[in-house]
């Protein structure tokens, strides 16, 4: 067998120049999966930003729309069931006009920073956060069960967030590399 032409490790970055996805992922086609996965989860995100803000009536109908007056956060955090062990704690943190802004500023940064590639790792850490949160709030073995009574969509959902952020999937169709040429490698990028 021949040896393998391609380090299993890549180089690591010399100080203050930035590493980039060529740098982690090498294949062409694994960088195309990654960048598509990317917007593909952003617009997930953006849409559900829009969805609540103008109630395009997919989930959200017109009249409870936040433009119209309605509570995206607090719409949610008090209707869960009454047998969720921490829903009175997220309620009496977040179930008010601070939840619901915090919440749909997070649904919409995320969205952009994704679609952009630009601030993969900010975007990560604030939608695993979220994520965790709304794991936290609707824990899947307790009440109404789900079809695992363990994880649910908000796991996956967090992995599919730190992906792009760990691959520098922004490189690709996005404004990752430029992006890393004013914030280097820390935690903007």
């Amino acid at each position: 067998m021949a040896p393998s032409k391609t380090s299993v490790r890549p180089p690591a970055p010399t100080s203050g120049k930035p590493l980039y996805m060529d740098d982690i992922v090498v294949r062409p086609a694994a960088q195309s999966v990654l960048a598509v996965s990317r917007i593909i989860i952003g617009f997930y995100f953006l849409w559900a930003f829009l969805d609540k803000t103008f109630g395009l009536g997919f989930t959200t109908p017109t009249e409870r729309a936040w433009i119209n007056g309605g509570t995206p956060a607090q719409g949610y955090l008090n209707n869960l069931p009454p047998e969720q062990p921490l829903a009175e704690l997220f309620q009496s943190l977040f179930a008010n006009a601070f939840g619901d802004v915090l919440f749909m500023a997070g649904l919409l940064g995320i969205g952009i920073a994704l679609i952009a590639g630009a601030g993969l790792k900010i975007a990560a850490v604030a939608g695993t956060a979220l994520m965790l949160f709304m794991y936290l709030v609707s824990l899947p073995w307790v009440g109404e069960h789900g079809t695992n009574p363990i994880l649910d969509s908000h796991v996956m959902e967090a992995l599919l967030l730190i992906i792009p952020a760990v691959t520098l999937a922004g490189d690709k169709w996005g404004l990752g590399k430029w992006w890393a040429g004013k914030v280097g490698n820390g935690w903007l990028r």
